[in-house]
């Protein structure tokens, strides 16, 4: 699944080609996402200019004149930039048509991802509403971390990866979080001192930015809006390295399963 870093880079990407651009037309060849693409979408956003294109958590919110459209990539979707003249493939669901002769195209081959519009304040919608703050900013800080582990036995993983808490530490990301402080991802959230929950948002900071800048992990599903696969994932130091000896210690990386989804760490640098 596409996580921040690839929705980030997604949404740094086609930014430049679709902002303050006309809307001429929209395609809806497949209404049946992981929830339906509203009939009347056309309707509602054509002759409309794009005035933002901002991110919440892994949902991307093209701003309009009259509302927003949400957009979930869910599990293998991705958004590319292309022409009339690009051939439309099998999973190519939906075409945003532009006054400048592009397309913002969504492919998605599971079709888990999801088209939405509101003409209310994106903020309220029933799938932002309830989630945590974003984890680049600066209301996620040690402080928050510490007062929302508090009596919690939750491992600190799970709660890392609570969308409630924080919104888009997906599992590659926690993973690496957790190895680059030394933090075992077992550990319960309760039990870590202030000073280990600043070095874990530390963490989390740089893993994302780096994730970010890198242009997100080269999951085999994922690609940007330019056609480019990221190249992030050739730095990561546990995820998927289950054997391997650990870049710093030399310990072999290990691999448990937590909440069921793959976790790995090094057992000589995480406790």
């Amino acid at each position: 699944m596409p996580e921040l870093p690839e929705v980030e880079t997604t949404r740094r990407g086609i930014e430049p080609h679709i902002r303050h651009q006309t809307i001429n037309d929209v395609v809806v060849r497949n209404h049946a996402l992981r929830w339906p693409i509203p009939k009347q979408l056309r309707k509602y956003i054509r002759k409309q200019q794009i005035q933002s294109v901002d991110r919440r958590g892994k949902y991307l919110l093209l701003g309009l004149e009259t509302g927003t459209v949400i957009i979930h990539l869910g599990m293998s979707g991705s958004l590319r930039i292309c022409t009339a003249n690009t051939v439309v493939e099998k999973h190519d669901h939906v075409d945003f048509i532009f006054g400048n002769k592009k397309i913002l195209r969504l492919r998605d081959p599971r079709r888990f991802g999801a088209v939405l519009w509101t003409a209310k304040d994106p903020a309220k919608h029933k799938l932002l509403s309830s989630l945590g703050p974003e984890p680049l900013e600066d209301s996620f800080n040690s402080h928050y971390l510490f007062e929302h582990s508090r009596k919690r036995s939750a491992s600190i993983k799970s709660l890392i990866m609570n969308s409630h808490i924080v919104v888009g530490v997906g599992n590659i990301y926690a993973c690496e979080s957790l190895f680059l402080a030394g933090i075992n991802p077992k550990r319960k959230a309760g039990s870590l001192s202030p000073a280990r929950c600043e070095k874990l948002v530390s963490a989390i900071k740089q893993v994302l930015a780096q994730s970010i800048t890198q242009g997100g992990t080269t999951l085999r599903d994922f690609i940007r809006e330019n056609g480019e696969p990221g190249y992030f994932a050739q730095r990561l130091f546990v995820y998927g390295k289950t054997g391997e000896p650990c870049a710093r210690c030399g310990k072999p990386i290990k691999q448990i399963t937590q909440q069921q989804r793959s976790t790995f760490y090094c057992p000589g640098c995480q406790h």
